[in-house]
């Protein structure tokens, strides 16, 4: 199993894309998560929903909605470790912060308290150009390489970080970076003092990369034979381009570099020996400008989006050769025969529907028929609201060739109004392409003695692993409906609901006894004091008791039917209103 999260995109052209770094450690935007299951066939489905809920609840992060078919595929043969029970997904929206990164950190020994993890501080990983956590496990069965069966993980964190100089935004403004002097303190802003009390080893390794000690080769070609040996000698801090701060304990250079005329050299620095009152700070001051590139892979991918409009467009995968791949077939490169493989796996969303009939084929600007340049396909069509689209292929191409490019037509789908993430209108992300050469293998053999052996980090750079790169993530923008109309019919119809009750409460509340106190009040004044009189004297010459008028039930009845008639005609404009808009 395989996890990583990923703030930014590793730039292949300045950073390069065939060394063991880049083409191993350099992820896609977002989180990428893969795994290999031993389980039956059945059961796999399963088990990756309950991975990603897990490593959910582990990094605090959104991976649980991973376990939608629709986020996740299964290929084949493409992807490196591809098998039957091989499952990949993608977020490539996923944001990456703080609350990712320390759960990783407690999965080391000394946590971010000590040792070499202390200089892992927030603010410079995270205002750095690049950053991406990598998190690898392997379970090993009994016998297996001299070990008992468990679970090997082996954590890697790549940045590409800025030192804290004004030359450093300027180099980053170019092709080719002039490299600022630099310093553990400047770009860390602390210093190790020594390493974790519960590691075998803690080692701080530089690496002069193959361009870098050919450029440094080329501005002393007079006198070559000394600087090529300067390097790697026990006065190399003393060369007349730059200055280590530190003496390192062992040098090894590159054995058997076949893609390059120079071979990279590699500085070792424990440390162990050092402590709180004599802090680690490896530092380089250059002397002299020094501008280079980093070895790229054979061809530079990229992809884009052609077409306008929301209802339908084209995906294109460009490639561009490097000119590596002449170097590396050498005099075969001029042999007609010759052919350089290319393996492409793409994964769209299923709202994105791919017309995979429509695939075209262009070699140097000129099209081809798809038969002659795609040895191998691999199609999986996507399923409404069940899976995504997957394409597999394998390129034919001849050594030679300076560019080719894949085009592929879609269709924009619909979406229910319940499937629109809220920032609809910003647009759907499509995960970023692989790109893999399974001709190339980026690997770096160091034979200097048989402390290799102890360095996980020296016998990873010496294993063959395929070069491979990802191209950009696609943002695809979408029918969206006026999320306002909702609103706005659910606020009007409170608004009449509120007015029906206001009026229904406020007649019902009333108080009748203080209104018939008013009709009767206002009845007596109409009659004037003489009736009265007049009917108590007849009553007491008659002999009968004297009764007052009964005015009041009247009233009291002319009441009730003014309420009646209130509450039905509210009733009424309300039923009205509700079948009108029904």
């Amino acid at each position: 199993m395989e996890l990583s999260f990923t703030q930014g995109r590793w730039n292949y052209e300045s950073w390069g894309g065939f060394d063991p770094i880049s083409s191993s450690n350099a992820k896609p935007p977002g989180v990428e998560l893969w795994a290999v299951f031993d389980v039956p066939q059945h059961q796999i489905d399963a088990s990756w929903k309950n991975l990603t809920h897990s490593l959910s609840g582990l990094f605090c992060a959104s991976i649980n909605f991973l376990e939608s078919t629709t986020t996740y595929s299964a290929p084949e043969w493409s992807f490196p470790p591809a098998s039957g029970n091989l499952r990949y997904g993608t977020l490539p929206r996923e944001a990456v912060c703080t609350e990712n990164l320390t759960p990783w950190l407690k999965l080391l020994p000394c946590r971010d308290k000590d040792g070499l993890a202390k200089l892992l501080d927030r603010p410079s990983i995270y205002r750095g150009f690049y950053h991406s956590q990598r998190l690898h496990l392997t379970s090993t069965g009994s016998g297996s390489e001299g070990m008992d069966s468990g679970i090997i993980l082996e954590q890697t964190l790549t940045a590409v970080l800025r030192p804290n100089s004004r030359r450093a935004s300027m180099a980053h403004a170019r092709e080719k970076h002039i490299q600022p002097s630099w310093s553990l303190s400047s770009i860390f802003g602390k210093q190790v003092s020594g390493r974790c009390v519960l590691v075998k080893s803690s080692n701080v390794y530089l690496l002069l990369d193959r361009g870098l000690v050919s450029e440094l080769k080329h501005l002393y070609k007079e006198n070559e034979k000394l600087v090529a040996n300067d390097l790697a000698t026990k006065n190399f801090w003393t060369n007349p381009s730059f200055e280590l701060s530190a003496k390192p304990e062992r040098v090894f250079i590159e054995e058997n570099s076949m893609h390059s005329n120079s071979s990279s050299i590699l500085y070792k620095f424990p440390v162990e020996k050092y402590s709180e009152s004599e802090p680690f700070d490896l530092g380089v001051i250059w002397k002299d400008p020094v501008v280079w590139l980093c070895q790229q892979a054979p061809l530079r991918a990229s992809r884009f989006l052609m077409g306008s409009g929301n209802e339908r467009g084209t995906i294109a995968i460009s490639l561009k050769s490097t000119q590596l791949s002449e170097g590396f077939m050498g005099a075969n490169a001029n042999d007609k025969r010759c052919e350089l493989r290319v393996y492409v796996f793409q994964v769209v969303p299923w709202y994105v529907k791919v017309y995979f009939h429509s695939l075209q084929v262009f070699v140097d600007q000129q099209p081809k028929a798809v038969s002659d340049i795609i040895e191998k396909i691999n199609v999986s069509p996507s399923k409404d609201k069940v899976s995504p689209g997957v394409m597999e292929v394998v390129l034919k191409l001849p050594c030679r060739v300076t560019s080719a490019a894949l085009t592929i037509e879609f269709d924009k789908g619909f979406l229910h109004i319940d499937e629109y993430p809220p920032d609809a209108n910003q647009g759907f992300d499509i995960p970023s392409a692989i790109i893999s050469f399974p001709n190339f293998h980026a690997s770096m053999v160091f034979l200097e003695d048989d402390s290799l052996n102890k360095s996980p980090l020296l016998s990873k750079f010496q294993e063959k692993s395929p070069v491979m790169s990802y191209t950009e993530v696609l943002l695809v923008p979408l029918t969206t409906p006026d999320f306002s109309m909702p609103y706005n019919v659910i606020a009007i119809t409170c608004m009449v609901f509120a007015l029906y009750f206001r009026s229904l409460v406020n007649v019902l509340r009333r108080r009748v006894a203080e209104e018939e106190r008013f009709l009767k009040d206002k009845a007596a004044r109409k009659t004037g004091w003489p009736l009265p009189l007049l009917s108590k004297l007849s009553a007491k010459l008659r002999g009968r008791q004297w009764e007052p008028p009964h005015s009041a039930p009247a009233s009291s009845s002319f009441i009730n039917s003014k309420l009646v008639f209130k509450v039905i005609l509210v009733a009424g404009l309300a039923v009205g209103w509700q079948y009108y808009f029904s």
